[in-house]
């Protein structure tokens, strides 16, 4: 049995990272009614605004990789954590749209440097226990997920004032934080690793896992306006489709390796790809609350190992080095999360929000469509 006691600490701070990132991401979803209530601004608006999340992100994943190549993962992760911590706070506080712009660059700058750096690092802990970690890291975003949500969420509904709940939530991200920076690995030093363009079988791997973060920015960003819209809970409530979501995905994820190599990727994009759009479906058609809320965990149950899946993908495909290949999917994918969100604020105004949820459900089909070709190695 070997020995693990030695990378230990650095395994949880690892742990505590992705908990931290999901947590902070977790809080400002209840509490996007709000912030856009203090501004005034409608649904097109609201999307410009959370595109400056995308935006600040894409600018600092490329800048943070050069950095972490250079100078290791660890003060990277410590700059985006403390970052989210620190700033969280000002989102509820913001009174004007300049303002309010400004800081979710900020945040999203923040978010973009802590989900490279943390996911260099989790490389580095599982090459150096030789042995599938990964699953487990992310598995840890999710939790924080469901964390953040359920924390505010509960506030809330207590009464406490949305600028109190969230400077909470900021103390929480923080305190993690502190106790996880004396715990990750010592920074290493090297050469920058230039940033790959992905090619062949990559572009579609790198696609799809752009559709499937743009489902999970949706329910982030969108699902508590889309309760509210439809009637389905009281706005104090709005928090609860995000919660469900976030536990069929910890679910999902903690069990993930064990169905993956039971079922095969082929079965898991086929049937992930399948239930994440019958899900979507059932969040705008089902009349019924409990129907449509019962779409948020099937969403979750759907998408939790799709990702992974083409992960894996990318690191077997022959066309591209797997490290290029993993990179160039990983920041395609996140361009998902991000800058999707902004599309789906667009298309909420034209189309109304339901009907926008509505699409995201026909391009989930275009994963099981591309199961057979995306696993073929």
């Amino acid at each position: 049995m070997p020995d693990y006691s030695a990378t230990a600490p650095a395994r949880l701070a690892t742990r505590l990272a992705f908990f931290a990132a999901g947590f902070a991401m977790a809080c400002w979803a209840p509490l996007i009614p709000f912030a856009k209530e203090n501004i005034g601004a409608d649904e097109a608006t609201l999307g410009l605004l959370l595109l400056c999340i995308g935006i600040g992100s894409l600018i600092a994943m490329p800048l943070t990789g050069w950095l972490a190549a250079r100078s290791g993962a660890k003060p990277m992760i410590l700059i985006g954590g403390f970052g989210l911590a620190l700033a969280l706070p000002f989102l509820i506080a913001a009174q004007s749209l300049w303002l309010l712009a400004t800081l979710l660059l900020f945040i999203g700058a923040f978010l973009g440097t802590i989900d490279v750096s943390m996911n260099i690092h989790a490389v580095e802990v599982e090459n150096t226990e030789d042995r599938p970690l990964m699953s487990g890291f992310h598995a840890q975003f999710s939790i924080g997920g469901f964390a953040g949500a359920t924390l505010i969420t509960y506030l809330l509904s207590r009464g406490i004032e949305a600028q109190v709940a969230i400077l909470v939530g900021g103390a929480i991200t923080f305190a993690v934080m502190a106790f996880a920076a004396p715990r990750f690995l010592k920074a290493k030093g090297g050469d920058p690793v230039p940033f790959a363009l992905p090619k062949g079988i990559v572009v579609l791997l790198a696609a799809l896992t752009a559709i499937t973060f743009l489902v999970e920015g949706a329910i982030l960003d969108w699902s508590a306006l889309l309760l509210v819209e439809r009637q389905i809970t009281p706005v104090e409530q709005a928090g609860t489709a995000y919660i469900l979501f976030s536990i069929a995905m910890v679910i999902g994820r903690l069990t993930g390796d064990k169905v993956v190599a039971a079922l095969g990727g082929f079965r898991i994009l086929l049937l992930g790809g399948l239930l994440t759009a019958a899900g979507l479906a059932m969040t705008v058609l089902m009349p019924w609350p409990i129907a449509s809320l019962a779409g948020f965990l099937l969403v979750g149950i759907g998408a939790a190992n799709i990702v992974p899946v083409l992960f894996s993908a990318a690191g077997k495909q022959k066309i591209m080095p797997a490290g290029m290949a993993i990179a160039s999917v990983t920041t395609t994918g996140y361009a998902g999360i991000l800058m999707g969100p902004a599309i789906i604020g667009f298309a909420a105004q034209i189309i109304t929000l339901p009907l926008a949820f509505g699409l995201l459900a026909l391009m989930m089909l275009a994963i099981p469509l591309s199961a057979r070709v995306a696993t073929k190695r």
